[in-house]
């Protein structure tokens, strides 16, 4: 943590580069293996065995609890994935990746202060072309998002 940063920046939650490469790597051996054209769950918990089986920590389906203005709505969103308490993943199979998923992901990982998020739509002949990177950071950061 850098004590230098504004507090608000020093409250989100980083992942490093570490875990999100173990996560692709595990992305592209369940790919490599299953190909495309499943359903997504067919990919989520193939994902979850080949994550767990690298002794990295996963939660599956994590319902997460959304507020407004500081107020407990009472209802929740499902994470797909939440990689060692520090990474969302959200699982696609679809033929392309749309503006919404991107806005969807961004929306959870602001919900959650998580830096990262990974898009993984195994719809696509090669992993690498369904694989999307979402930075997130507050709103008062300068910069607050990126996609690659």
């Amino acid at each position: 943590m850098n004590l230098r940063e504004p507090r608000a920046l020093r409250d989100w939650i980083d992942c490093g580069n570490g875990l999100t490469s173990e996560v692709i790597r595990a992305a592209i051996e369940v790919h490599r293996t299953l190909g495309p054209g499943l359903l997504e769950s067919v990919y989520e918990l193939s994902l979850v065995l080949e994550l767990l089986s690298s002794d990295v920590r996963v939660e599956r389906q994590v319902e997460i609890p959304v507020s407004y203005k500081g107020t407990e709505l009472g209802t929740s969103f499902r994470a797909d994935l939440i990689v060692d308490s520090r990474l969302i993943l959200e699982i696609k199979a679809v033929d392309s990746l749309r503006p919404i998923h991107i806005a969807q992901i961004m929306t959870y990982q602001r919900i959650l202060k998580f830096h990262r998020g990974l898009i993984l739509n195994f719809n696509t002949p090669l992993l690498k072309d369904g694989i999307k990177r979402v930075s997130v950071f507050p709103p008062e950061h300068p910069g607050s998002s990126e996609v690659k």
